[in-house]
């Protein structure tokens, strides 16, 4: 059984992490369309020994900015997102990040109650691919 996605989603709030904590991203959630956008400057902490951002945080960003739009399409018109746990993150990097802002949106491509497929993209202040990923999530109980 496939859910009904709704014509607009509410706003929804963002239960932080630790993670987010340390890497210091910020969530938001309050697009009509259901997507979740994550925004990170860019920072030396945030780089690797080539000087651009290091892939898992690449990885953490389209995995987050996923993983929220998954929660708001199983959470509908309802105001609290759903628990999705990833089980499978296939991540392309095409473009090094640097200092400076980048933002990731994830979207949700298909599913039904339990398995939501959703895919993320990360692009720099000037709108330059920097990389994307496909994810797939299960709904789950806290």
């Amino acid at each position: 059984m496939t859910l009904v996605r709704p014509e607009t989603y509410p706003p929804h709030a963002p239960e932080g992490s630790g993670a987010q904590d340390m890497v210091g991203y910020v969530i938001t959630l309050d697009d009509p369309d259901g997507s979740a956008v994550v925004r990170l400057t860019v920072a030396a902490k945030h780089l690797n020994r080539n000087g651009t951002m290091q892939g898992g945080i690449h990885a953490m960003m389209l995995d987050a900015a996923a993983g929220f739009a998954a929660s708001r399409y199983l959470a509908g018109q309802d105001p609290v997102i759903v628990p999705v746990v990833t089980l499978s993150l296939t991540s392309n990097f095409l473009s090094p990040a640097n200092l400076g802002p980048v933002i990731t949106t994830g979207r949700v491509v298909g599913g039904g109650r339990k398995t939501v497929y959703a895919h993320a993209e990360i692009r720099d202040g000037s709108g330059l691919l920097l990389s994307q990923g496909s994810v797939v999530f299960k709904r789950t109980v806290l």
